[in-house]
């Protein structure tokens, strides 16, 4: 078991792995830099902004400079069980940050398993959170282990926003989870993960409908969404399917979970010629603006809850971070493989994002 505030941070000089370091720092937690390039490793722990990942604009300032300087690395791959017990040692958590998660979680979590202490990562891909849940829920739980799959935009976010607008309901009919993104400009990560699952998936797609995942062979509708103000009705895809259907109905009985994706950012990520994220303000930041709308309904009720801000990749470092410091402090509701809505107060969780996060709950 670990102790102190040291964290290991897997896939570290990472685009989202940059920012989950600073946020440590920031928030008082040693982070330990590990992954599998030891050059990227030691170019993030001597301050050299960019150098880490150089297909990442100007975002390695992120956590280079003061943020990474002097930090301890250790060097690890998914392939060399050692490794990950070396990276693991003395650590009181670990974040996986790096992607295909297909291929990272299930070492990371075993080496958690081995080290006693907990396991959170940043996962959007589909499978690999049901691989998570599906393998490692039983062997967690009689461990009394916690480990958090999805703890991110996708996934933890509209999760606790789920939990939340649920409130006192046991159980509601449906659940609408709307994204708009004014761009998504994908990292280098977004689009492994995103092959590695269209490799798993080939033509089909996902939805959660009726209490069960199922795959589609046709496309996803096109609709309307009326987002609150600012951002008003804009055309979204319909069904396209995130992390959330993975994650709600885990522990909210709710049958049907749909996500949905402004068409223009549904566009943009797939698109082959679309940039990586360029950095514009001092914490590296993209211009990337956010507003995810929850609607829960149960007969003829409807409850709502909302959540604004900026760069998705970026706001995935306040939540991993809070959770962390939730699960190392005892803030948690249940063991084994949970979701964050399962595992935390999902409003005291939403408030505390603040500034990074922008809510408005029901009540």
């Amino acid at each position: 078991m670990g102790s102190g505030r040291t964290v290991t941070v897997f896939g570290a000089y990472g685009h989202t792995g940059r920012f989950v370091v600073a946020q440590l720092v920031e928030r008082g937690f040693v982070p330990v830099l590990s992954g599998r390039d030891a050059a990227k490793l030691k170019a993030l722990a001597g301050g050299r902004p960019g150098a880490a990942d150089s297909g990442a604009a100007d975002s390695g300032t992120t956590a280079s400079g003061a943020a990474g300087s002097g930090l301890e690395v250790r060097p690890a791959t998914v392939d060399d069980p050692a490794s990950l017990d070396r990276a693991l040692a003395g650590a009181a958590a670990v974040i996986n940050c790096a992607g295909p998660f297909a291929s990272t979680a299930a070492p990371l979590i075993e080496a958690a398993l081995r080290a006693g202490i907990p396991y959170l990562d940043v996962a959007a891909e589909l499978e690999a959170n049901l691989d998570t849940f599906a393998r490692f829920t039983e062997r967690a739980r009689a461990a009394g282990a916690v480990i958090v799959p999805a703890m991110a935009f996708f996934g933890g976010l509209g999760d606790l926003l789920t939990t939340a607008a649920m409130g006192d309901w046991t159980t509601a009919d449906e659940a609408h989870i709307a994204y708009a993104l004014n761009s998504w400009h994908p990292t280098a990560g977004t689009r492994a993960s995103s092959a590695v699952s269209r490799a798993r998936r080939g033509t089909r797609r996902l939805r959660y409908a009726d209490g069960r995942l199922e795959h589609r062979e046709d496309a996803p509708p096109t609709l309307e969404w009326a987002f609150p103000e600012p951002v008003g009705p804009r055309a979204v895809v319909g069904e396209f399917t995130m992390a959330d259907v993975v994650t709600v109905p885990t522990h909210l009985a709710i049958p049907d979970v749909t996500t949905y994706m402004t068409v223009e950012a549904a566009r943009e990520v797939v698109a082959p010629d679309t940039p990586t994220p360029a950095a514009t303000d001092e914490r590296g930041r993209s211009a990337q603006t956010f507003l995810v709308d929850v609607v829960v309904r149960s007969g003829g009720s409807e409850r709502r809850a909302v959540a604004t801000g900026r760069d998705i990749y970026a706001v995935t470092a306040p939540l991993v971070v809070e959770a962390l410091d939730r699960v190392l402090t005892g803030r948690t509701r249940a063991v084994g493989v949970a979701a964050a809505g399962e595992l935390f107060d999902a409003a005291g969780f939403l408030r505390a994002l603040a500034p990074h996060v922008t809510v408005e709950l029901p009540g």
